[in-house]
């Protein structure tokens, strides 16, 4: 007989697997298995069993100010991420249960998955909700994870479920030669799950996907900032080298708005993160746009979205990637455009509108992203954008011939 809460995670599941196909994606078996194999309301107590099943994240800690410091991550993102590794020895850091049950599932009978969190309040309920679900061998761990957790051992896999702003040493040594980091790594504004391969002393990337987490807490803990535009949108930055005199553009959204249409076309409105990437390596003082709700009402600005629109600063003037504009009656075709405010406006948004047609004229790649030590020579890093982190040199670089 079929429970209600198998109903409900089915249903969930077969949601999850067309937002798979409308982004292109195909969901791996093992993944889809172990989807409708877990159940989900055991890792989330408290709520309702329809809440349980909804797709989205559920906090399950905050701090005293209300925002979130621990949850269990939304299915769709948990799937898109286990799709991008498989591995039959995994180090999960950053505790929630749930994933770790999955990523149990996927191991199989002779694998075996490891989850350590900074916080016991965390690895405490963890440990609790797996007990619950049968999943006794999942081996839980309090520690920082910026530093070897198991001395001596090597995963196939190491999956990362807080927002990292660098890859430390500890992460690169425990993977096996070959073996995958899949990790949310913050850079220049934007967030962004990348699989990573080990190859020697550096790791080398095979996908990305967009994402959001909560920050990684402890000695891997980084500071970002944020620049006041005006009227509460705010410009997010992340690397040190994001210089940006934000008295300079305070106020900017009080001066005329220039419109620049790039020509480039999107079926169905489908985004690419990919561009914004292009755009990020490919533009000055670069950050993403956090806009309040209120902003876009009043018409005073119109983000691609409010959560983290690309945008760069040129002196004075402000320019970012607009909300795409439908260019015919059915709506299946949609245009990339760009705005600007400032007095070189028209000149900024033309300019993003340029990298935008740049990157449509190489077939719209997507990046290749290079981690090194941080003491690796410039001679020896590919060619490409370099950001200088605290333990490393992440390195964009792009195919650019068709």
């Amino acid at each position: 007989m079929t429970t209600r809460a198998e109903e409900l995670r089915d249903a969930l599941v077969d949601k999850i697997i067309k937002g798979h196909v409308r982004q292109g994606l195909t969901m791996r078996a093992d993944v889809e298995r172990a989807l409708r194999t877990v159940p989900r309301e055991l890792f989330t107590p408290g709520v309702s069993l329809e809440e349980a099943y909804e797709d989205t994240a559920i906090v399950t800690k905050r701090r005293e100010d209300g925002v979130g410091i621990s949850s269990v991550s939304a299915p769709y993102l948990i799937a898109e991420m286990l799709g991008q590794a498989s591995g039959r020895h995994v180090l999960e850091v950053g505790s929630g249960g749930y994933n770790a049950a999955l990523l149990r599932e996927i191991a199989g009978p002779d694998g075996s998955v490891t989850t350590v969190d900074i916080d016991p309040d965390v690895t405490d309920r963890a440990r609790a909700c797996l007990d619950a679900a049968g999943y006794t061998d999942v081996k839980v761990v309090c520690a920082d994870a910026e530093f070897g957790i198991e001395p001596g051992r090597t995963y196939d896999m190491i999956i990362i479920t807080v927002g990292a702003w660098d890859i430390p040493p500890a992460w690169i040594s425990q993977l096996a030669d070959g073996g995958t980091l899949v990790v949310p790594l913050r850079t220049l504004g934007m967030t962004r799950s990348w699989a990573l391969q080990r190859s020697g002393n550096h790791l080398v990337s095979r996908s990305n996907l967009m994402c959001g987490f909560v920050p990684m807490q402890g000695a891997g803990a980084s500071d970002s900032w944020n620049v006041a535009l005006g009227d509460g949108v705010t410009l997010w930055l992340t690397e040190p080298q994001q210089d940006i005199d934000g008295g300079a553009v305070t106020g900017v959204f009080s001066q005329e708005r220039h419109e620049a249409r790039s020509g480039v076309t999107v079926p169905g409105g489908r985004l690419s993160a990919n561009l914004d990437l292009w755009l990020a390596t490919h533009l000055p003082d670069f950050g993403s746009m956090i806009v309040p709700q209120e902003a876009i009402d009043s018409g005073l600005v119109v983000p691609s979205w409010r959560w983290g629109t690309p945008a760069f600063v040129d002196g004075t003037t402000l320019a970012y990637r607009g909300k795409l504009r439908q260019v015919d009656e059915a709506g299946t075709e949609f245009e990339y455009v760009a705005y600007a405010h400032g007095p070189g406006a028209a000149g900024a948004a033309e300019r993003m509108a340029d990298q935008i047609r740049a990157w449509d004229e190489v077939d719209r790649p997507a990046p290749t992203l290079c981690v090194f030590p941080i003491d690796t020579p410039d001679a020896d890093l590919p060619e490409g954008l370099v950001l200088n982190k605290r333990h490393s040199r992440v390195v964009f670089t792009w195919p650019l011939s068709k």
